[in-house]
């Protein structure tokens, strides 16, 4: 279930940025502190590519993400991003080491690659939360009223509805 609803978030976000000018992919928003769409959305492919990346490794550290401009600037490269993504997204699940430096002290804790799939999700739908506050805004773009709602409030509202 994990690697569907994934897929589905990065559908959503292509489905999303298949509608958007250039302009309005690289505009910034007050909404988003001055951050645009395609910084967001380079934010979410590049943590996805840090755990595909360094998955080999078996350490994982997000501090290490490229910050490639390009995706940010270019809405047809992060698409195609996005579908490399989500073309090597199945993986054996195995331990993996999470680092991070925190006040110059290096941290390391155990994880693995379907408990980082997982948080990646999450990120994901946290990022399009932010998008969809200023994408709302946008008359002639249409997205699923799910778009940056988190799996277990749709489940909820699923709830709530019978």
């Amino acid at each position: 279930m994990l690697i569907p609803s994934i897929n589905n978030s990065l559908n959503e976000l292509i489905h999303l940025l298949n509608q958007l000018s250039q302009k309005e992919y690289v505009n910034p928003f007050a909404e988003l502190s001055n951050a645009t769409i395609g910084e967001h959305s380079r934010h979410i492919i590049e943590m996805f590519q840090c755990l595909q990346n360094q998955y080999d490794l078996g350490i994982v550290n997000y501090d290490k993400r490229k910050r490639n401009i390009l995706i940010q600037t270019d809405i047809n490269y992060a698409i195609h991003q996005i579908l490399e993504i989500k073309n090597n997204l199945e993986k054996e699940n195995k331990n993996i080491d999470l680092q991070q430096i925190i006040d110059g002290e290096e941290i390391r804790i155990q994880s693995n690659y379907f408990r980082e799939l997982l948080y990646n999700l999450e990120h994901c739908i946290h990022h399009q939360a932010l998008i969809k506050v200023v994408i709302l805004k946008f008359e002639n773009v249409n997205i699923d009223e799910n778009f940056g709602v988190a799996r277990s409030t749709i489940e909820y509202r699923n709830q709530c509805a019978q």
